[in-house]
């Protein structure tokens, strides 16, 4: 069925309204929005599918980096995957998706992450459930936090290489946050005609321990902040962060903020008054599985050895056995040995992300190992549960 698609990069000025046309379809997008987003992304991010030189679909690739145990993983996002109605059910989106994984192969990234429409077509390219994006509201007469340690300074206008080195600070400490490309962050500060976004240091100019960006918005009578990103470096950071936002108490009647599934910040408040406005689960494709393990971090007090069996119906290289080293927090990868730890490409990335041990994925029947085998992926996996605060 593949046979019978082209698979190309998007070099034509002429295809981005054609594709934009499509996406827009897709997406219930106003007229000529994702021919915007085409070019917010870049041309050369995009990939196009053809039955008889008629374009059918595309994604965009976001070259970027996710943290793993302290260590920055190359990790290529895919979105806006949109195939036009009239050729959904041939085979176009799973040929596009293989096509794109195995040029993310060849260009030597280890994984690949998204957001799913539908998990099934992703499921079926090898990727899986592997961490949360997780939107909280608490209303903001309840935050009752009043000491504020450390000044806010706000950023006027906003200068986002400010951010940046404290951006990462925080998200090397967290299985899943991103290595951010250059559309993610202007994603945060692009606001409508309606609207305005502020930022703000946590802290003094020479030592800032975190930041504030967020918006003010109303809708149906009730008013809110958006937390549009947040950084906390200290824990006088976090009650500065707390205690600025419930000073709007007066005029705003709700915060949402992005976190975790099991967000720290939610340990400060004096009472449990949060609530998850809503939750989206990632996915995550083990591309190379040699790249993938050697890149990430372990444990640094570990020394340990993981003989997996890894099934990839996509890519053959992956489909085979190895040994997993540990030591001094980092991986060695060898092919071969024992196999005690036997399962497919899909259930490897809950896995190593650290979103579920194996003891848990041994429940889906998808895993199969040794109790020695499980109780050293247990250590070898151990980590922060993974999430991140942006959408791609």
């Amino acid at each position: 069925m593949t046979l019978q698609f082209q698979y190309s990069t998007l070099t034509q000025s002429e295809d981005v309204e054609l594709l934009g046309s499509i996406l827009d379809q897709c997406f219930l997008a106003q007229p000529g929005n994702s021919a915007a987003y085409i070019n917010k992304v870049g041309m050369e991010n995009l990939r196009i599918i053809r039955q008889s030189e008629q374009i059918v679909g595309g994604l965009a690739t976001i070259p970027m980096g996710q943290w793993y145990g302290g260590q920055r993983v190359p990790m290529m996002g895919i979105a806006a995957v949109g195939i036009a109605p009239q050729y959904r059910g041939t085979g176009a989106a799973i040929a596009l998706m293989q096509h794109t994984l195995n040029e993310i192969y060849a260009q030597g990234i280890p994984i690949s992450a998204l957001y799913p429409a539908t998990q099934r077509l992703y499921r079926k390219a090898g990727y899986e459930q592997a961490g949360n994006r997780c939107s909280w509201e608490i209303p903001t007469a309840s935050i009752q936090i009043r000491e504020q340690s450390l000044p806010l300074q706000p950023v006027v206008p906003i200068d986002l290489e400010v951010f940046y080195d404290l951006y990462q600070k925080q998200a090397k400490l967290i299985n899943g946050n991103l290595d951010r490309h250059s559309f993610i962050w202007q994603q945060i500060i692009h606001s409508s005609e309606n609207e305005r976004v502020y930022a703000y240091l946590i802290g003094t100019g020479d030592r800032p321990q975190g930041y504030a960006i967020l918006s003010q918005h109303e809708k149906e009578d009730k008013t809110f902040l958006l937390i549009r990103d947040w950084v906390a470096l200290t824990s006088a950071a976090a009650q500065s962060f707390w205690s600025f936002v419930a000073n709007h108490r007066s005029q705003i009647d709700q915060v949402r903020w992005r976190g975790a599934a099991i967000d720290v910040l939610r340990l400060l408040l004096p009472e449990q008054t949060t609530t998850i406005k809503s939750m989206q689960t990632w996915l995550l494709r083990v591309v190379d599985v040699t790249k993938a393990l050697e890149k990430r971090g372990y444990p640094s007090g570990l020394q340990a050895e993981l003989h997996l069996e890894v099934q990839d119906d996509l890519i053959a290289e992956n489909n085979s056995r190895f040994i997993l080293s540990v030591s001094q927090g980092q991986g060695e990868v060898t092919k071969g040995g024992t196999g005690e730890l036997k399962l497919h490409i899909r259930e490897l990335a809950p896995l190593y992300t650290s979103l579920f041990t194996p003891y848990q994925l041994q429940l889906t029947g998808r895993l199969e190992a040794t109790e020695t085998a499980l109780d050293t992926a247990a250590q070898v996996f151990a980590g922060v549960s993974p999430w991140m605060p942006d959408f791609f």
